[in-house]
């Protein structure tokens, strides 16, 4: 088991002072109740806390949104279906000491106990090196997949557009209004309706879908610099 322990240490160039933490980390309840040992749950109290406080650093570096905002994308980032792909992102259950029961029902597998394992990994680093040895995981791990879903959000024109209007009960089409082009190589436009009857702005595309987003992005910059619904009917 020390042996593979090594192998984790150094795929994220980890050097325990300490390496009856990460050995616990990796202890999960069931083989610790069968070994009258610890488990890894005092060390995925840590975890949580060290893993929110971080991501939570991180969002406040790269999103310029408020506290209700941020808190909803630290929880997304955290719970425990992110934490569970965390964990497979470097197969952590392959470290993992079970109870037999445990690993007859397949519990290398299952989200809860990744994701625990994965705060108990982070609360061991933590205990052993202090918050900035942390990052050696998060940014190998975590970070990464956080910038592309926030990379993905931004650029979901259609999506803030939605939200923006929402609140006032009103709806949104898009409209394949014109196509140019070879087939191979053609390029679309489409209009985004307000109610049915306001347009509010066009957007050309090489696919429909490209098309449709960039409609979005430029009615979204038109009521940016002040434009009313008015000012962009009939354009």
């Amino acid at each position: 088991m020390k042996n593979k322990l090594k192998d984790l240490e150094a795929y994220f160039g980890l050097n325990f002072h300490n390496f009856q933490l990460l050995e616990r980390a990796m202890t999960h309840s069931s083989y610790a109740n069968e070994h009258n040992t610890s488990s890894n749950e005092r060390l995925e109290f840590v975890g949580d806390a060290v893993v929110n406080l971080a991501v939570g650093r991180f969002l406040y570096d790269h999103l310029p949104y408020d506290e209700g905002v941020l808190t909803k994308k630290r929880a997304q980032a955290v719970c425990e279906g992110s934490l569970c792909e965390y964990a497979k992102s470097f197969n952590l259950g392959h470290f993992l000491l079970l109870g037999k029961g445990e690993e007859k029902n397949r519990g290398r597998e299952k989200p809860a106990v990744l994701a625990d394992a994965f705060e108990a990994f982070l609360g061991a680093i933590f205990l052993d090196h202090g918050y900035e040895e942390i990052n050696k995981v998060l940014n190998k791990v975590v970070f990464p997949n956080i910038s592309i879903s926030l990379e993905e959000e931004d650029n979901d024109y259609k999506s803030k557009l939605q939200e923006l209007v929402q609140s006032d009960k009103r709806t949104l089409n898009y409209v394949i209004v014109g196509e140019s082009g070879p087939a191979h190589d053609k390029e679309f436009i489409a209009r985004v309706y307000m109610d049915d009857d306001i347009i509010m702005g066009e957007g050309n595309g090489k696919t429909k879908k490209e098309a449709e987003q960039n409609a979005a992005r430029i009615t979204l910059e038109k009521l940016a610099q002040g434009d009313n619904t008015d000012s962009v009917k009939g354009e």
